[in-house]
């Protein structure tokens, strides 16, 4: 894709300079936010791991549903043997209590299961919002009228009661992790993206471009892809940044009720359930899934954050704007401190030329008075 050029004169003269796409625009705002950039390499990171959980795995000679009956205490209930949970080499986080299967290697899978099914819940969302919101925008008013109550009607919704309601009636050879993150992705989180995406459409569909292409005998739906979805993409990239954590902390606390993901898959959530009743006697098993949900939330909300920033330009502007006060306002306490031959008393100014403070704090500076002139003498 060429890159647009922009003129720029300087000393009578034109030099012809590349313009700064969005991409890089967007990459170095992000990039100004410390935050943003530790946050999206934790994410990376989860994500490589999920990614490369059966690697590790082998590495570590383990997998997630093998029993060792034989790593338990079973005098003391299933308490693993050893210090910190049975940790070893063989075992790098430990065992969990009653089962001894292995704690790393079952982790490392709930990792793939609960970003996969947040992701695939947040795709969805995305898909069926923005279709919703840009068919109530630019169709007429009765469609408009039936579309915002349908998403008003799934709005209000609760999201646990209508899952605990659909999972207890479907089959038990659905696949879980599937109707899980269709459960999240069509009970909530589509609507209010499609209300948000409806009021953009609206805001975006009176434009110059956007009527134009209209009146030129474009259909709707080319209109709403060549014109309308460049526009949507900043605000629905910020809120599917946003919605990660949620679907996230829903599947987990589906698992937690223990009609989300069924054993042996390993989850988050479900570790969750499992260990409430161990955090004395076996607690790594409660502190590590609860670590490892704090921190992947966390770091989607935090980078979340940053793109939202990253893609608002008036966030950017008010930001260079505020900085560029600052720094004038420290230039000129600077030269007005360093300027030899003026002295600052109270009331006036250290620069010859220039209005009073205390002028200033009256309403406005004084305006310079004339000299008198001579009267002519005849």
């Amino acid at each position: 894709m060429s890159e647009a050029l922009v003129v720029v004169e300087t000393a009578g003269t034109d030099t012809t300079v590349p313009a700064v796409s969005g991409a890089r625009q967007f990459w170095r705002r992000l990039r100004a936010q410390r935050a943003a950039l530790v946050a999206a390499a934790v994410v990376a990171l989860l994500v490589l791991v999920a990614l490369a959980a059966p690697l590790l795995t082998a590495l570590e000679g383990q997998d997630p549903t093998t029993y060792h009956p034989a790593l338990i205490d079973s005098a003391r209930g299933g308490v693993p043997i050893g210090s910190f949970g049975g940790a070893s080499a063989d075992h790098w986080l430990g065992v969990e209590p009653q089962t001894g299967r292995d704690l790393f290697a079952r982790l490392v899978y709930g990792a793939r299961v609960s970003l996969g099914v947040s992701l695939a819940a947040t795709l969805v969302q995305i898909l069926v919002g923005v279709a919703m919101g840009v068919a109530a925008g630019l169709g007429n008013r009765w469609v408009d009228l039936v579309l915002s109550r349908i998403t008003d009607l799934f709005l209000a919704i609760p999201l646990m009661v209508m899952a605990l309601a659909l999972l207890a009636v479907v089959p038990g050879d659905f696949p879980r992790p599937v109707l899980v993150a269709l459960i999240i992705a069509l009970v909530s989180g589509w609507s209010t993206m499609a209300k948000m995406v409806r009021a953009q459409t609206l805001a975006l569909k009176n434009l110059d471009y956007v009527s134009a292409s209209r009146l030129s005998g474009w259909s709707t739906w080319r209109t709403a892809v060549r014109e309308l979805l460049p526009g949507l993409a900043a605000p629905v990239i910020t809120y599917a940044a946003l919605l990660v954590p949620s679907n996230i902390s829903a599947e987990a606390a589906l698992s937690f009720l223990g009609v989300g993901v069924k054993p042996p898959t390993p989850s988050w959530g479900q570790m969750l359930t499992s260990a409430d009743v161990w955090y004395q006697a076996a607690p790594q098993y409660l502190l590590l899934p609860a670590l490892a949900l704090f921190v992947t939330v966390f770091a989607m909300t935090v980078l979340g954050d940053g793109v939202r920033v990253a893609l608002d330009p008036r966030a950017a502007s008010r930001l260079r704007v505020g900085t560029g006060r600052k720094r004038e306002a420290r230039a000129g306490t600077a030269t007005t401190s360093g300027t030899p031959g003026t002295t600052a008393t109270p009331g006036t100014s250290a620069t010859p030329g220039t209005a009073s403070v205390s002028s200033v704090a009256d309403g406005g500076p004084e305006k310079p008075q004339k000299p008198k002139k001579e009267e002519e003498r005849p």
